[in-house]
């Protein structure tokens, strides 16, 4: 069963309440809650399963930006005074993981990043969308997937909507800008915990060389690939991501440990 979506004051987001550690799961750019179904259902019985709402479409305008979410993140780790969080973000997710561990190390036990931003991404190319062209959008979903079919008309609708509204619309330009001017490249070296790299072999907006450049830069990193899988592996083959996580997150504690 599903938890609730939480609303406490500016912070919403889904919790297990579940025994053991924290493990915080956060969405993309264009992605949501619902994205992490399988990671809820799978893990919550061994850990705290959190998953909070980035709130690129609420923050006041001027904070609009990956510090924004940032700070927003360390607000709500505050809030609820979290501590040896295990976070995995996806795609812009995952960028915000990665300045979130910079700026508080001493919060986070493990990283798992899959498909993120920071280094290199191609989203919606040099130009973004027209309003009310609903087979652009179709299509640019689908390519999230190996298998367009992953993509239901739902997760189509609940993006192209965001795109329609001009102020959303705006907001997500925004946050994209500020993605691409936060490259990590001569930053990386500053991760310290261990961390989980899962990639799509065929994952076209962060292509493979991207893992492969984030496993040669933060040094106690391990990459997976997973054949037949684009840019969400949590969503496309959520039982070999939920291995790969599991297996990662029992070495990890058995090494902390020992």
């Amino acid at each position: 069963m599903t938890p609730k979506l939480k609303q406490e004051g500016k912070f919403e987001y889904l919790e297990t309440g579940g025994p053991g550690e924290p493990l915080m799961l956060l969405h993309g750019l264009f992605g949501g809650l619902s994205n992490f179904g399988a990671q809820i259902d799978h893990f919550k019985k061994d850990f705290n399963v959190i998953v909070p709402t980035l709130p690129m479409f609420t923050l006041p305008l001027r904070k609009v930006s990956l510090a924004g979410l940032v700070d927003h993140l360390k607000d709500f780790v505050e809030y609820k005074g979290l501590s040896n969080i295990h976070l995995m973000g996806n795609s812009l997710g995952g960028h915000v993981a990665i300045l979130y561990v910079m700026a508080q190390p001493q919060k986070i036990a493990t990283v798992t990043l899959t498909g993120s931003s920071g280094l290199f991404e191609s989203a919606m190319g040099n130009t973004f969308p027209k309003r009310g062209d609903y087979e652009f959008i179709k299509k640019k979903v689908e390519t999230t997937f190996y298998d367009p079919a992953t993509s239901s008309k739902e997760l189509v609708d609940e993006v192209f909507d965001s795109v329609n509204d001009r102020n959303k619309g705006l907001r997500i330009i925004m946050t994209a800008k500020s993605a691409v001017r936060h490259n990590l490249a001569h930053k990386l070296d500053l991760i310290k915990v261990p961390t989980l790299l899962i990639w799509g072999k065929q994952d076209t907006i962060t292509p493979p060389f991207v893992g492969e450049q984030f496993n040669e830069l933060i040094e106690d990193s391990e990459l997976h690939m997973i054949d037949k899988c684009a840019h969400a592996p949590m969503m496309e083959r959520p039982e070999e991501f939920n291995q790969i996580l599991g297996d990662f997150l029992k070495r990890v504690g058995a090494t902390a440990g020992a």
